[in-house]
């Protein structure tokens, strides 16, 4: 590990090196552009369809789920 460090840490020297004065400050180098849709509002699904697989379901539409987070 110690030698991947010391590899990068050169490698970082070297590009220190470089001039890069003529080159502008960049925080991509792909033109990025946010593609936004309008906000609409659209009818759901069923409550009944939407719990048709839920486990554990109860009368008032909540239901309980299997713990997602593991413990090593």
């Amino acid at each position: 590990m110690t030698e991947q460090l010391s590899a990068i840490l050169d490698y970082a020297a070297r590009l220190q090196e470089l001039d890069t004065e003529a080159i502008p400050p960049t925080a991509s180098v792909v033109p990025l552009q946010n593609v936004m849709r309008e906000d609409r509002v659209i009818p759901s699904l069923p409550r009944d369809q939407v719990l048709a697989n839920a486990p554990d379901k109860s009368e008032d539409g909540s239901f309980s789920a299997f713990r997602a987070i593991l413990k090593e």
